[in-house]
């Protein structure tokens, strides 16, 4: 038997990758697509931990002139099966590449210095030019201050139209220009210093493919399409890749032909529906089961030790827990939580993203959640609007986790308590989840907007806190079922375990209302909601799931005071 070739794990050079003989999915074909494009420059916006840094090394080492060793590498890979005149590019352009990947700072000075730094490393790999006779006098005096750090943002910004028209007089050929990574400095600058970085990366790449006449093809990579209004302005050759669309739709992450591939090959014994829960679920373009490469390779060199959540972005978690942390986005939440319970939520996605409008536009969180890989397409409704859902329980652990770190460090919901709760009310234990959650809810309450649908809030909050047993339970809300709409219910994944519906009522005070009076108001509302519930038998869909026990129970609000099935304390409120 053939032994498995070794995985080197996070590493991007593929030239390194092809040449240690490590395992490498073949991802050649890619080059041909991007020859036949018909635009002369491509973007592709793909989520992160995706490959985009290992395919364009790949195009880097096909195109890159005067490397006739680098024919080697891809004789064995499925673009040497394609037609001649394809071949016959390999090897034949002089490669302008620069990655961004690391420019992440906490100022424009540190992210600028990262770029220019990059630029100079560029500028030294074909100091060569300075020994020809292409380049002029000023010219030269120009490429030393590139290189001694001595140019000024102006000249840094023109670095690479500059550079592509010197390598053109040298090789009389026209040059490839690869960028990983583009949208980097932006997303960092995102509320620091955003109009800072937009402004110099529009120069640097408005340089580089604007009326570039000694450009052959230019790439680049990110996670966001950002606006062409803010970047790309004027840019009329620059076709746009973006997970909503078909073309290239199997170059980036894993198709489930691949993903069988790497179990096999990693003598991965798992139960492969149990994998495909919990990495796959993307989909691009038309393109379905698409798997995340970091997660699967991940998993399959460890898959003794059980599933866990590889991928993560921490950029964009922070965007989420400030959406969260907005006490009037209700609505915002409520989405977060049906997403959760595995629900989808139709939304419009705007390609054309303009980070700053995130500020006045928070439907725009949708479009970055879709582009970063929190949520994938499930089907397309109308022009730009489409059924959003999580891809798989990776992602949903992970947007859990983001939840439960908010409720604990924000609204100051400790952890252990709400994990104690949920456990009262799957166990039917009524008046200790009573209890906790009455502490729950009258130390954190006013955290919240009441105001506008008080009953709206309530039960988005209630979703909220029984997000953390997602995993046992299917959650659901607002759903038709037997002869109405229930506010509330879990589904139990073990049919041995109890089903529960809730049904949430709100009352206030009145002014003359004394302790006795309240109270019986408070039993009718309790009364009215568990009618309510048997009346219209919400708990048909339970029933339907082979469900036999089942809790039935009202919850009444009395400002952020909740009251839980007072009514005959000494019975069940089991089916």
């Amino acid at each position: 038997m053939e032994e498995r070739k070794a995985l080197n794990l996070g590493y991007s050079d593929f030239r390194n990758i092809i040449l240690s003989n490590n395992y490498y999915i073949d991802k050649s074909l890619l080059i041909e697509e991007v020859i036949k494009a018909e635009k002369a420059v491509l973007l592709f916006s793909r989520p992160r931990r995706f490959g985009k840094t290992l395919n364009l090394s790949m195009l880097k080492y096909f195109f890159e002139i005067n490397q006739p060793e680098n024919l080697t590498l891809f004789a064995h890979l499925k673009i040497w099966q394609t037609e001649n005149y394809i071949k016959e590019k390999q090897g034949k352009y002089p490669v302008i590449y620069l990655s961004f990947k690391d420019a992440k700072a906490n100022s424009w000075e540190e992210s600028y210095k990262y770029i220019v730094s990059e630029i100079i490393s560029l500028y030294g790999k074909h100091a060569y030019l300075l020994d020809s006779n292409v380049l002029l006098d000023h010219e030269k005096n120009i490429y030393f201050d590139i290189l001694n750090e001595k140019a000024d943002v102006t000249k840094y910004g023109n670095s690479l139209k500059q550079l592509s028209e010197y390598l053109y007089r040298y090789y009389k050929q026209n040059v490839v220009i690869l960028i990983d990574e583009y949208d980097t400095p932006i997303q960092a600058g995102f509320k620091k210093f955003y109009d800072e970085a937009i402004t110099f990366i529009r120069n640097l790449l408005g340089g580089a493919f604007k009326d570039n006449n000694y450009l052959y093809k230019g790439v680049l990579t990110g996670i966001l399409r950002v606006s062409k209004e803010s970047i790309f302005t004027g840019l009329n050759n620059v076709s746009v890749f973006s997970v909503l669309d078909d073309e290239f739709s199997d170059k980036f992450g894993f198709t489930e032909t691949e993903t069988k591939q790497i179990l096999f090959d990693f003598n991965v014994t798992t139960e492969y529906e149990k994998i495909k829960n919990w990495y796959d679920g993307y989909k691009i373009g038309n393109t379905k089961d698409i798997y995340n490469p970091w997660s699967i390779l991940n998993y399959a060199l460890s898959f003794k030790n059980g599933f866990k959540p590889f991928w993560v972005n921490t950029s964009t978690d922070e965007l989420i827990r400030e959406q969260l942390k907005d006490q009037n986005a209700n609505s915002t939440r409520e989405q977060f939580y049906k997403l959760i319970n595995q629900e989808t939520i139709d939304k419009r996605i705007i390609e054309n993203f303009v980070f700053p409008n995130l500020n006045s536009n928070t439907e725009l969180l949708w479009t970055l959640l879709v582009f970063s890989g929190y949520l994938t397409i499930e089907n397309k409704i109308n022009i730009n609007e489409y059924s959003l859902k999580i891809p798989n329980f990776e992602i949903n652990f992970v947007f859990k986790n983001i939840i439960i770190d908010w409720l604990n460090l924000d609204v100051k919901i400790k952890q252990s308590l709400l994990i104690e709760t949920t456990k009262y009310l799957i166990n039917n234990e009524i008046e200790k989840f009573e209890k906790g959650f009455k502490e729950i809810i009258g130390d954190t309450f006013s955290y919240f907007d009441t105001n506008g649908e008080p009953e709206n809030v309530y039960q988005s909050y209630t979703l909220g806190l029984l997000a953390i047993i997602g995993d046992d339970y299917i959650i659901k809300s607002n759903r038709e079922s037997g002869e109405g709409r229930y506010d509330i219910m879990l589904i139990p994944h073990d049919k041995n375990r109890y089903g529960i519906i809730i049904e949430i009522k709100q009352i206030s005070r009145n002014e003359n209302d004394d302790d006795n009076k309240f109270a019986n108001r408070i039993n009718r509302k309790i009364k009215e909601a568990l009618t309510q519930i048997i009346k219209n038998k919400y708990y048909k869909e339970l029933i339907d799931n082979k469900i036999t026990k089942i809790i039935k129970l009202p919850i009444v609000f009395a400002g952020k005071e909740p009251y839980i099935n007072r009514i005959n304390r000494n019975k069940k409120n089991v089916l």
